[in-house]
């Protein structure tokens, strides 16, 4: 029968071996004191089993749990606000992600939040910015061709690319997207702050909401490059219900436990600007020309005189 010193040695080399393999390895160490011994020779297992000092080292095991788990979920520290890592975390989205929320926006349903139901706490800016993007683009290029379609019949027009409609429209579309939800957001807080039962968005769940909701007015600007004026203000009344329904559902929720006075106003204010904004970009963009007939060159009377000689 093996004595005790001679199991100590051969489970200590065993050790040896294990870490000479993997040198990365946690131990696990275990001292038993020498009563604990003694008691283990004389028989007494149970006094063995309570004399035992067990240390388990798992440093190393948690550091690498801890970072497994971080790459499983994906979750990455992020710096300052001067650090790309930031905002990268702002366009931390898929394609599926853009286009269920590019249909929440064409097709809002009542008791449907947007931020709720199509953001869930991951707002983003790349839908947003690529949407304004186009839009400017879509704006500025079907207000040429509308323009060139309706003075086809003209013979004293000639035709010039506007460029500068690209600049306006740039102008006026990024303004709305930012400025707008910019004020909206520091409204609604301050009422949060005055009222304690007023809800809130955060800044980038605001801009975002504004962002998706211009998408229908892609599509609307490139129709109304058909010279027809009813089809046009048809389009233009259906782009407005679709999308300023989006944030009338999404900001009543957040408003409606304010007073009633402050509620109706903010939607109100909300309803007016999303219609001046699309109101406006069709006045400017797509004006129906005015043809004035011009009156024909009359050509005076001759004069002729005969003069008669004597005789």
């Amino acid at each position: 029968m093996a004595s005790p010193n001679d199991l100590q040695f051969q489970e200590f080399e065993e050790a040896a071996e294990l870490l000479s393999a993997d040198p990365g390895a946690s131990t696990l160490s275990m001292s038993v004191s020498n009563t604990a011994t003694a008691a283990a020779a004389g028989g007494g297992g149970g006094a063995g089993a309570a004399g035992e000092d067990v240390k388990l080292d798992l440093s190393e095991d948690e550091e690498g749990q801890q970072e497994s788990s971080e790459l499983l979920g994906g979750q990455k520290a992020t710096g300052g606000f001067w650090t790309f890592e930031y905002y990268q975390s702002f366009f931390n989205v898929d394609t599926v992600q853009v286009l269920d929320r590019v249909k929440g926006s064409l097709m809002p349903l009542p008791g449907r939040n947007f931020i709720k139901h199509h953001l869930r706490t991951n707002p983003d800016l790349y839908g947003p910015f690529w949407i304004c993007v186009t839009l400017v683009f879509s704006v500025a290029i079907s207000g040429n061709l509308s323009t060139f379609l309706s003075e086809m019949g003209n013979p004293a027009y000639h035709y010039r690319p506007q460029f500068h409609r690209v600049t306006i429209a740039a102008v006026v579309i990024f303004t709305y997207a930012w400025l707008v939800p910019i004020g909206l957001w520091g409204f609604l807080t301050w009422r949060q702050g005055a009222e304690r039962q007023i809800g809130g968005y955060s800044f980038l769940e605001t801009v975002c909401v504004y962002g998706y909701s211009l998408f229908i007015y892609i599509p609307t600007s490139v129709l109304w490059i058909i010279p027809f004026e009813w089809l046009r203000w048809t389009l233009i009344l259906v782009a407005m219900v679709i999308s300023g329904s989006v944030l009338v559902l999404t900001f009543w929720p957040v408003v409606r436990d304010d007073t009633k006075v402050m509620a109706v106003a903010t939607v109100a204010s909300i309803v007016v600007l999303h219609t001046l904004l699309a109101v406006g970009c069709k006045m400017y963009f797509f004006q129906t020309a005015i043809h004035v007939p011009t009156p024909a060159p009359t050509t005076p009377p001759i004069h002729i005189t005969l003069a008669t000689q004597s005789h």
